[in-house]
């Protein structure tokens, strides 16, 4: 229902902008709409055809690994730690490899090993499901783990800040590994808490622990590291890490003599059928977005808020990343085109060029990844979900504001 009324709001406040615009005089306002919403479904058409060869290819897969029992193994070695976040799956049940390997890839920068796990775990999830149509705790805590969008190594906005000209593009390496872990475990407490989960059991407690001492430890590690160097290891091992997990895969299935080519096959059809069964989401998210920004509500906003904090006093320099920031959450295309317009217009070693791109890598597209995940499995009443989410984001928000101040 939540996002009902968000997705209505969207087009309201457009055209109410849009109204009031023609009124002062801009005729070509609500072309402007109507393009946006042409160009927004195309755009989600596109997507969702762009993802359809990567679901059948990670699908398939993972339909390999779950015959030769891996996914069984990582969710035996994860169980210690998961049962305490997802009390509610059954102990060993293999939707526990499926989330480990989503939040992997992520954590790797491998969006597109992300969404075909991610996806699987959510199927997973619903064959537990007794109410289909209303999301459940864990599919809700695994929703929040995505959208506060832990990665330790943010390739595509290193590279994205070399092709700009940034004197040192790895410069923001460390602050988006901090801001990204603070969204993480806040989204991880405030979800937990929600659910009446405690998050002092021993076994959870460590765990968070580990995380933080593990991402201080990567921090440590690549800070040695010059700016060439960073880039290439970070490059060999995305896509060292990726391949790796697909050779595992087929020589687990060898080895305990899986068929592993029709194995292949029958999980690249789930791929085809789940990239068909999405589209309608992505057209309704990012049709609204489109007419929300045609119509110059963000701009206004983004207005209003420079000069509230200008009464206040306080600096103004991190303003013009906002919209990189507002729109994170709605759509990550969305928001790297304005990471990519903050660096252009600010500069990439601009403060504002720098921050964009700390949002850009803090948090991830709460909405987007909301409309796929739950679209996918068909719920309607997705709870807690988009308040936890959001609040992971503004966790993450405030965070990259303050690491930025830190660092620039």
């Amino acid at each position: 229902m939540v996002l009902n009324y968000i997705w209505i709001a969207f087009f309201l406040i457009a055209f109410a902008f849009g109204t009031v615009s023609l009124l002062m005089g801009d005729t070509a306002i609500f072309q402007k709409m109507v393009d946006a919403t042409f160009d927004s479904s195309k755009t989600a058409f596109e997507t969702s055809l762009g993802l359809t060869g990567v679901l059948a290819l990670w699908l398939g897969m993972m339909k390999i690994g779950e015959r030769a029992g891996i996914v069984n193994v990582l969710a035996r070695l994860l169980s210690p730690v998961f049962t305490k976040l997802f009390p509610d799956i059954p102990k060993n049940h293999p939707v526990m490899g499926s989330i480990f390997m989503n939040i992997a890839s992520n954590m790797l920068g491998l969006d597109n090993a992300a969404t075909p796990t991610g996806l699987k775990a959510m199927t997973q999830m619903q064959e537990l499901n007794t109410r289909k149509d209303t999301a459940t705790n864990p599919m809700i805590m695994f929703l929040v783990l995505n959208t506060s969008g832990l990665t330790i190594i943010p390739t595509t906005i290193l590279a994205f800040r070399s092709s700009y000209g940034a004197a040192q593009p790895t410069d923001v390496f460390i602050p988006i590994l901090l801001a990204t872990a603070v969204a993480t475990l806040a989204g991880i407490v405030i979800t937990s808490v929600w659910q009446r989960i405690n998050v002092f059991q021993p076994v959870l407690l460590a765990t968070l622990v580990g995380m933080a001492a593990f991402v201080g430890i990567v921090i440590w590690g690549f800070g040695q590291l010059d700016k060439e160097t960073m880039a290439t290891v970070t490059s060999v091992a995305s896509n060292l890490i990726l391949m790796s997990i697909i050779v595992v895969f087929i020589s687990a299935g060898l080895i305990h003599r899986v068929n592993v080519y029709d194995a292949f096959i029958e999980g690249a059809k789930e791929g085809f059928t789940t990239a068909v069964r999405i589209i309608p989401y992505l057209v309704a998210i990012l049709v609204a977005v489109g007419v929300f920004r045609a119509s110059g509500a963000m701009d206004l906003l983004i207005r209003s808020i420079q000069w509230c904090v200008e009464q206040c006093g306080f600096s103004t320099d991190f303003v013009g990343a906002l919209p990189t920031a507002f729109m994170k959450p709605l759509s990550g295309s969305g928001a790297r085109g304005l990471m990519l317009e903050a660096m252009k217009n600010y500069g990439p070693d601009s403060f504002a060029g720098r921050l964009s791109c700390i949002f850009q890598g803090s948090t991830d597209t709460t909405f987007y990844i909301l409309a796929v995940y739950f679209g996918s499995v068909s719920i309607k009443y997705t709870r807690h979900a988009v308040a936890c989410g959001l609040l992971a984001d503004l966790a993450g928000v405030i965070a990259a504001i303050a690491v930025c101040y830190i660092f620039f």
